[in-house]
C-alpha cells in the first residue's frame, strides 16, 4: 500500500496523506457488500468472516469472539514495539436492524428481507477496517508509535448491547483509551461533531403486567378496573417520576405498547404495558430502577392492581472524556482543518459504547454522512437511510491520525 503525501506532526512524526484510490474503492465496495447482507445481533457470521478474511490477508491475526461473531485484532504489541504504552482501541459495531430496506433504485440495497443497515454500522465497520489496514502498513514500516486494537463488536442494537460480552471476552485487556464514530445524517460528510461529556442518553426497557379480578363493565366497583389502572400508570408514572428527580437529568418515560381486554363490556383480568426509560444524567440513571418501580407500585396499588415489573437495564449515557475528545479534535484538525469540527448536542439515543467507558477513558465522534448541500435528511433507523460514502475516507483518516497523535499528547 503506497500512502500519498505526508503531513508533519510535532515530535518528528508524520501523518499519511490521502488514501490511495485503490484502497478507497475497496472500502466502498466492502461497505456495500455489508449493506447488501445485513445480519442481526449475535447472528453476524457472514460479516465476521468477511472482516476476519480481510485482516488475515493483510498479515494480521484476528480473533473471533467466543460467541462466534465479532472480531478483535491487535496491530503490534508492547513487546515487539518496545513500549509500555497501553493500546488505543478503535471500536466498530457490526449488526443490522430488523426493518426493511426501502431505498429505491439502489444497486446495494439489502438482499435480506426485513433486514437493513439503517444505523450505519456497515460504515463504522468499514472505517475501523480501513484504519486497521493503514495502521498495519505503518507498523510494517516502523512508523506506528503504539499498539492499536481493532474491536468489531456484535449486537449493539440488542439490549443491553454486545459491548458487555466483548469486554468479558478480553476486548479491553491492555487498552488505555478507546474511540469510536457514529454516523450522523445531520452533519455534512467531511466533518465530525464533537462534545465533551455526555453525548448520548441512557436507554432502558420497561415491561409491566397488571392483574386483578375483572368483571362486567356495569359493576366496575366489584372489580379491579385494569383498563383505568393501566391508563393511570401511563399518565401518572411519568409525572410522578418528574417530581422525584432533578429536572435537569432529563429522565423520560415513553410508552410504546399498551394492551388489555377483548370485549367492550368486559373488564379484563390482565393488562400489559411496555416502553423505554431514557436519561441524560449518569447518576440519575443509576437510581432510575428504584424510582420507577416505586412509582409504578404506588399507582397500581391505588387502583388495587397487582403489578409485575420487569426493568431491563440497557445502556448508560456515553460520556466523552475530555482528553480523548481533544485527541479526536486534534486528529481531525490535523487532517482536514479547524472547519471540519463542529459542536454537537447530547441526543436521547442510546449506544452501548458507553459500557467500554465504564472501564477506560474514551470518546465517540459523530461522523458526518450527509452530502453537502442535500436538503433531505435520511434519519437513522429508517428504511431509506443511506450515506455519502466519502464519510468512509474521513473516518479512516480520523482514526489513523488519532493513533499517530495519541503518544504525542
Amino acid at each position: 500500500m503506497s500512502l500519498e503525501s505526508e503531513i508533519d506532526l510535532p515530535g518528528g512524526a508524520v501523518l499519511p496523506g490521502a488514501l490511495p484510490e485503490a484502497l478507497r474503492a475497496e472500502l466502498v465496495a466492502f461497505r456495500r457488500d455489508l449493506h447488501m447482507h445485513p445480519e442481526l445481533g449475535n447472528q453476524e457470521f457472514r460479516t465476521t468472516a468477511a472482516i476476519k478474511e480481510r485482516l488475515e490477508r493483510a498479515g494480521l491475526k484476528p480473533r473471533v469472539l467466543s460467541g462466534g461473531t465479532g472480531v478483535i485484532c491487535d496491530i503490534g504489541t508492547p513487546q515487539d514495539m518496545l513500549t509500555d504504552a497501553a493500546m488505543l482501541a478503535l471500536r466498530a459495531d457490526i449488526d443490522g436492524l430488523p426493518i426493511p430496506d426501502m431505498k429505491a433504485d439502489c444497486p446495494y440495497r439489502s438482499t435480506v428481507p426485513d433486514r437493513a443497515h439503517a444505523c450505519g454500522h456497515d460504515v463504522h465497520t468499514t472505517v475501523v477496517l480501513g484504519a486497521g489496514l493503514v495502521l498495519a502498513e505503518l507498523h510494517r514500516q516502523g512508523l506506528l508509535p503504539r499498539p492499536v486494537r481493532l474491536i468489531f463488536q456484535p449486537a449493539e442494537e440488542v439490549l443491553p448491547g454486545g459491548a458487555a460480552d466483548a469486554i468479558e471476552d478480553g476486548a479491553l485487556t491492555g487498552v488505555g483509551r478507546i474511540i469510536a464514530v457514529h454516523c450522523d445524517p445531520r452533519v455534512d460528510a467531511g466533518k465530525i461533531g464533537l462534545r465533551e461529556g455526555p453525548i448520548t442518553s441512557a436507554c432502558d426497557r420497561l415491561e409491566i403486567a397488571l392483574d386483578g379480578p375483572g368483571g362486567h363493565t356495569a359493576r366496575p366497583h366489584l372489580t379491579t378496573d385494569l383498563v383505568t389502572a393501566a391508563a393511570r400508570v401511563v399518565t401518572d408514572v411519568p409525572a410522578l417520576v418528574g417530581r422525584r428527580v432533578d429536572s435537569r437529568s432529563g429522565l423520560a418515560v415513553t410508552w410504546g405498547r399498551i394492551e388489555s381486554g377483548h370485549a367492550p363490556n368486559v373488564i379484563p383480568q390482565h393488562a400489559e404495558l411496555s416502553g423505554t426509560v431514557r436519561c441524560l444524567d449518569l447518576d440519575t440513571w443509576r437510581q432510575a430502577p428504584d424510582i420507577l418501580v416505586a412509582a409504578i407500585d404506588e399507582v397500581a396499588n391505588l387502583h388495587r392492581a397487582k403489578s409485575e415489573i420487569n426493568y431491563v437495564r440497557g445502556v448508560p449515557p456515553v460520556v466523552n472524556e475530555a482528553g480523548v475528545t481533544e485527541l479526536l479534535r486534534d486528529a481531525m484538525i490535523a487532517r482536514r482543518g479547524v472547519e471540519s469540527v463542529e459542536g454537537t448536542e447530547q441526543s436521547l439515543g442510546g449506544e452501548d459504547f458507553s459500557w467500554y467507558l465504564e472501564h477506560v477513558p474514551g470518546a465517540m465522534a459523530r461522523l458526518g454522512v450527509r452530502t453537502p448541500g442535500e436538503r433531505i435528511v435520511r434519519d437513522l433507523h429508517q428504511g431509506d437511510f443511506d450515506v455519502d460514502e466519502h464519510a468512509i475516507t474521513v473516518g479512516v483518516e480520523l482514526f489513523t491520525a488519532a493513533a499517530l497523535l495519541d503518544p504525542l499528547r
